[in-house]
């Protein structure tokens, strides 16, 4: 950037580029949330591989939980994805590894979920404490809702984790936990 004097006096300044091409600020934390895209993205992949192991076993509530869960992982990194656009930052979208497809049983799919949502969370946590340490207040204002959703995400999973070990193998039980879980609607 260049400072310019124009014809009438008043100080403007030279960019060297268009608005369009201005470098975002805090450029390190736009790329690291532009990755937490990538993993939103991964996460609704295997949400997806988990409900269709419960639809191919006749666990049709919790394909349909799984499937809400794979939507909304795909929300939040629309989410991610548009704040980063917003701030004039690029987002890279990245080749979608193969999800896990086999569990020992239903109760692993959801020890899997919570794994997951674990994993979110540690990611989540490590953006804002990039987002601090940058002074990113803007970028660690739009993670906040991030951090909130954790919390409620790793609670659900650690819920069900919990029911489906007390009931073990009871076909019974484990058939009125599936019909629970069918009951889930999509603003969940």
């Amino acid at each position: 950037m260049s400072e310019m004097t124009s014809q009438d006096g008043a100080t403007v300044y030279d960019w060297g580029t268009s608005p369009d091409e201005m470098p975002s600020l805090n450029a390190s934390v736009l790329h690291a949330i532009a990755g937490q895209v990538n993993a939103e993205l991964r996460a609704s992949h295997q949400y997806l591989a988990m409900a269709a192991f419960c639809e191919q076993r006749k666990y049709p509530g919790a394909a349909r939980w799984l499937k809400h869960q794979s939507m909304e992982e795909r929300k939040h990194a629309l989410k991610l994805l548009e704040f980063v656009l917003a701030r004039n930052a690029p987002v890279e979208l990245e080749e979608m590894p193969a999800p896990t497809v086999e569990f020992k049983d239903i109760a692993d799919v959801f020890v899997g979920a919570l794994l997951q949502e674990q994993q979110t969370s540690a990611q989540i946590n490590d953006l804002c404490e990039l987002a601090f340490a940058s002074k990113a207040f803007s970028e660690m204002a739009a993670l906040q809702w991030f951090l909130t959703e954790q919390v409620e995400e790793e609670q659900t999973a650690r819920r069900w984790v919990s029911r489906f070990q007390r009931v073990g193998n009871d076909a019974g039980a484990l058939l009125d936990l599936d019909r629970e879980l069918a009951t889930r609607s999509s603003s969940d």
